[in-house]
């Protein structure tokens, strides 16, 4: 049996990294948040906004991921480092 010794500020931290790549790569391609939510299929920037600032408790899911990776034409590797 297999016990994860992975916390909540761990995940927590992962979310935060994850989210500060995103806007690390989005701004270094001059992207607005409102140019990259229309690429990956939403009509306003409001959750990329929420997600690359951590508010409300929002953060990108893999298939958002995914999208956003290619919209930036990046590796998705790259988030999580």
């Amino acid at each position: 049996m297999f016990i994860s010794s992975t916390t909540v500020k761990d995940i927590e931290a992962l979310h935060k990294k994850i989210s500060n790549n995103v806007k690390k790569y989005r701004s270094e391609k001059n992207m607005s948040q409102m140019e990259l939510s229309l690429l990956i299929g939403f009509k306003n920037s409001a959750f990329i906004g929420a997600c690359e600032n951590n508010a409300n408790n929002k953060h990108f899911n893999i298939e958002q991921l995914l999208k956003i990776s290619n919209a930036l034409e990046i590796d998705i590797k790259k988030f999580f480092d």
